[in-house]
């Protein structure tokens, strides 16, 4: 399917990706567009770093912080990997993206896990997000040729046990992302490809516990992901934050006797880029600028700050102080139901603030495991009408090798 895309300066070129990603109800940038004092969404470059990737985690809600580890934690939380009980686990998953609005947009995820030893293992993964073909065009509408655009990021995780219950873990990843094939518009303004690089920390906690004569296990981590340099996709020195984001959670799993588990798990998460500022506007409407010509910040805090600082900043700077900051958390609880290590059912909910993107759905899927298999399949189910994202798919394949 062929859609139009148009190349300017990086603020609006960042927005023809945006118009295809899983954030379309975001804002482009309020230095072209306004400016919504209501509605303060942060929008960040390659936000499909912070994607679900897998069917597992995404049919309990995009939970995973605190789960049972597998080869997808070196998404959720490198510090779970060490705890892997299999000696040598893949997995291999894609998703169809924003089906109901194109028939080629994709996401695809490669992992795999290996054990070193008792205390530590070795973890990889590629993500590839694929945003279908687009016809280009500048902004006068000429048009610029047809590109396929493409994210893509590949990464290494290595992850160790500082005692029996805890665990740490560190990943590396690079990231290209490719929105516009070089093609440069009728106003001179080049366009490239961006590359930065991420890094992750991860910290797991599991110990085994009794809930009366039931054997459980309960199990905290936190995780800070995607932490690395601004990425641009023109000649100047227009730079987009990459999503960082921490990630805190818990996660119960309660054996009912030898053959039923369930577990419960419930994630934070909150992006650590600076919040929207309120800009001051002139009677007319329009934005004001100073004798400099940069805009007047008239709440908030100025978003161009290098990366330390805006990671830290990222909790004080909401115009409205606390309470915005509360909005911007979002919260994931799931549920699976597993029988006998073979069959599971799995089922969630994740929410967002109305004010900060207003992402609210339900999640729901199945797994099913024969020997060295294993395959998963997740649904998601949107509470709102007409949403992008409604019946978004997930099918995930599994190969493990178990520990001698």
């Amino acid at each position: 399917m062929k859609r139009k895309g148009i190349i300017r300066p990086i603020g609006l070129l960042f927005g023809v990706f945006m118009t295809t990603s899983a954030l379309v109800m975001a804002q482009n940038s309020i230095v072209v567009s306004g400016q919504d004092r209501q509605r303060r969404v942060i929008t960040t470059a390659v936000p499909f770093l912070n994607f679900a990737p897998d069917s597992r985690h995404s049919a309990m809600g995009d939970v995973g912080v605190a789960t049972t580890p597998d080869a997808n934690s070196v998404h959720w939380n490198s510090g779970k990997l060490a705890f892997l009980e299999d000696q040598t686990a893949f997995s291999l998953s894609y998703s169809p993206w924003l089906g109901r609005l194109v028939n080629d947009m994709s996401l695809s995820y490669l992992t795999g896990a290996f054990r070193i030893d008792e205390n530590s293992a070795f973890g990889f993964d590629l993500r590839y997000f694929n945003m279908g073909d687009i016809q280009l065009t500048d902004g006068l509408g000429n048009e610029l040729g047809q590109f396929n655009p493409r994210d893509i990021a590949i990464g290494g995780t290595y992850s160790r046990k500082l005692s029996a219950n805890l665990g740490l873990g560190v990943s590396a990843r690079f990231i290209y992302s490719n929105l516009s094939g070089n093609i440069s518009s009728v106003g001179g303004s080049d366009a490239r490809a961006g590359i930065s690089v991420g890094t992750d920390v991860g910290l797991y906690y599991s110990k085994d516990i009794f809930t009366g004569s039931k054997e459980g296990t309960w199990s905290w981590g936190v995780n800070i992901s995607n932490i690395g340099p601004k990425i641009t996709y023109n000649s100047a020195d227009d730079l987009d934050y990459i999503p960082t984001n921490l990630r805190i959670g818990t996660a119960y799993g309660i054996y009912f006797n030898e053959l039923n588990k369930l577990t419960f798990a419930l994630d934070f998460n909150k992006l650590l880029v600076p919040s929207p500022p309120v800009y001051a506007t002139n009677p007319d409407g329009t934005l004001s600028t100073d004798e400099d010509g940069n805009l007047i910040i008239e709440q908030g805090k100025d978003p161009n700050r290098p990366l330390i600082s805006g990671m830290f900043g990222s909790f004080t700077d909401a115009p409205d102080g606390f309470s915005e900051e509360m909005q911007e958390i979002t919260v994931s609880f799931g549920a699976e139901y597993l029988y006998n290590e073979k069959f599971a059912l799995r089922t969630g909910y994740f929410f967002e603030n109305p004010t900060k993107g207003g992402r609210r759905y339900f999640t729901m899927g199945v797994g099913f495991n024969l020997k060295r298999l294993g395959f998963d399949f997740s649904y998601l189910v949107p509470q709102v009408q007409n949403h992008p994202l409604a019946e978004t798919l997930r099918f995930s394949l599994r190969y493990a090798i178990p520990s001698n």
